[in-house]
């Protein structure tokens, strides 16, 4: 209960623009990283310039070091194919690269309501797919991915508390007014009901998306956190700024 309470604190109080904080929420242990979208440089990351998936922090960050920038913080940013492809909507540097996709289907990502990370000028915004297609928001970078974890403050209808599928997680969640966008990633293994109780009830977030379980990866550099190994990555979400 303290780490919530400091949490919790965290959220309410003056905090650097990018910060990561260790918690422990009904048993479960998470790291989650707050990010001011109207002060950080907050991008997605899919294909490097030789037309390959980045896949992996390391070659990202390096590729920012030529133009003496650096990867402050990233995570996993949605479901993709074997050949690192997403699966839905993706837009970088406000072109897409694919659609939205709104019709259900197999798997996490087709268990509707699914939802969009929508990143614009001095914003972020975890949006409802449905909302998406009829709101048409001009995002600069995008990224679509499923479950919703939090829908207006409700939980994902679909969720058991007492489910026994239980995966490491990571997700991303925003306030109401978009400065804010807390990502998230479990350190033991969490049910989607458990999960989404974190963003709802211990960080105070009325609108979560689910990014990905199982592959989730968190880079905080300055939190002397490095989740190197696994296999190659799809999206990145990451924020980019000058190195130390």
């Amino acid at each position: 209960m303290r780490a919530v309470l400091a949490a919790l604190a965290l959220l309410a109080g003056p905090v650097a623009a990018l910060e990561c904080q260790d918690s422990s929420y009904m048993g479960n242990r998470y790291t989650w990283c707050k990010v001011d979208a109207a002060r950080e440089d907050l991008r997605l990351f899919l294909y490097n310039p030789d037309g390959g998936a980045w896949g992996q922090f390391p070659q990202l960050d390096a590729s920012l070091g030529a133009e003496d920038k650096a990867l402050l913080f990233a995570m996993n940013a949605g479901m993709y194919h074997p050949n690192r492809a997403p699966v839905g909507l993706y837009i970088e540097d406000g072109e897409t690269l694919k659609e939205a996709v709104s019709s259900a289907g197999p798997g996490n990502f087709g268990l509707l309501p699914n939802g969009i990370l929508c990143i614009r000028a001095r914003r972020a915004d975890v949006i409802e797919t449905r909302k998406y297609l009829a709101d048409r928001p001009a995002c600069d970078f995008a990224t679509q991915s499923g479950p919703m974890l939090v829908i207006d403050g409700e939980l994902h209808p679909r969720f058991i508390p007492d489910s026994d599928s239980r995966y490491l997680r990571n997700g991303v969640g925003t306030s109401d007014n978009g400065k804010t966008a807390i990502f998230a990633i479990s350190n033991n293994p969490v049910n989607f009901h458990d999960f989404a109780s974190f963003f709802r009830d211990g960080l105070k977030l009325d609108q979560a998306l689910f990014l990905d379980g199982n592959v989730s990866r968190l880079y905080a550099p300055g939190f002397g956190r490095r989740d190197l190994v696994g296999r190659a990555m799809g999206p990145i979400v990451g924020v980019v700024g000058t190195p130390d």
